[in-house]
């Protein structure tokens, strides 16, 4: 998957230790300390959640509603918004089968300007009023953790969305259905990987499957409506100079149950330019400890298995 990067060959199916995924609760009113929360999870895991983040349990139960019903329309109606036969350069659509035994729909929704609506399912008259309502939630979100995060290191509020693109930041709905599996064991949900993007937000159905890797431990990511589950990516770890970590992670495979996830993939477009910040190596000899690059050939190499640094 574009969106997914570096594949890993981590220990196969060894227990989890006691940790578990830390939960930022972001109604506190003591801001600073919400701030070393999530900064302090970024370092040590580069994957949490966050609890009372503001956006309303109706919106994502609306959301989850929309999402399963087009995963529940025939085969030939789903294809109405397929990903087209010869597109090289994108990945809005659906795919099935995407590698291996999963179904995706891909569609942005935000900016407005580059939202293509021929990827948007037309089964439910509510679909995009939902995912609209629900880009503008996960965006603010997202912007006040990016602020924290620059805060972290020390930097400009701004200074993360700025290192991202500013205005031309991207969001990528992905709608993810797995199917019960008669044999987990010959078939990945999602291997071990990074995401390639920025900062990725995540809800799911009651299903579990997704596994965070941490310690030389794969640990269950337990969910609840109540929470949504933020993930560190690539970009940001390469952005902080490798002071936020990049979460692995893993989906695995039900054999009785339907799993289904929407995460929102937050990330530069293509042409833009990502690397450590150059405010983190102002008065001191500290060395940025990765290149530069445009989006899309940082994508390139890694996809191709081409070395970065």
């Amino acid at each position: 998957m574009e969106m997914e990067g570096k594949q890993h060959r981590s220990p196969p199916s060894l227990l989890a230790g006691p940790e578990e995924i830390p939960v930022v609760d972001l109604s506190n009113p003591n801001e600073d300390l919400v701030a070393r929360a999530v900064v302090k999870a970024s370092e040590e895991w580069g994957i949490f959640y966050v609890v009372n983040h503001g956006i309303p349990p109706e919106l994502i139960r609306r959301l989850k509603e929309v999402g399963t019903e087009f995963y529940e329309l025939p085969e030939t109606e789903k294809e109405a918004v397929a990903k087209p036969d010869d597109s090289t350069d994108d990945i809005e659509g659906y795919t099935t089968n995407f590698k291996g035994w999963a179904d995706h729909l891909f569609h942005r929704i935000w900016p407005p300007s580059r939202i293509n609506y021929r990827f948007w399912p037309k089964n439910s008259p509510d679909y995009r009023e939902v995912n609209e309502e629900y880009a503008k939630h996960i965006k603010k979100l997202s912007e006040k953790i990016m602020e924290w995060l620059s805060e972290g290191l020390g930097l400009r509020h701004e200074a993360f969305k700025e290192g991202l693109g500013g205005d031309k930041v991207e969001y990528l709905m992905k709608l993810i259905f797995y199917p019960p599996c008669p044999d987990p064991d010959l078939n990945d949900g999602a291997p071990p990987h990074t995401d390639f993007n920025g900062i990725t937000f995540l809800i799911a159905n009651e299903v579990h499957g997704l596994e965070a890797f941490k310690d030389n431990h794969w640990i269950d990511v337990k969910y609840d409506d109540s929470m949504i589950l933020v993930i560190i990516a690539d970009q940001f770890h390469r952005m902080s100079n490798g002071k936020y970590k990049s979460a692995e992670h893993r989906a695995t495979m039900d054999t009785e149950k339907t799993r289904i996830s929407w995460p929102v993939f937050v990330e530069p477009n293509l042409d833009q330019v990502v690397g450590p910040l150059p405010e983190l190596f102002s008065g001191d000899d500290t060395a940025p400890k990765f290149k530069p690059y445009a989006y899309n050939d940082f994508k390139f190499h890694v996809r191709y298995g081409l070395p970065l640094d």
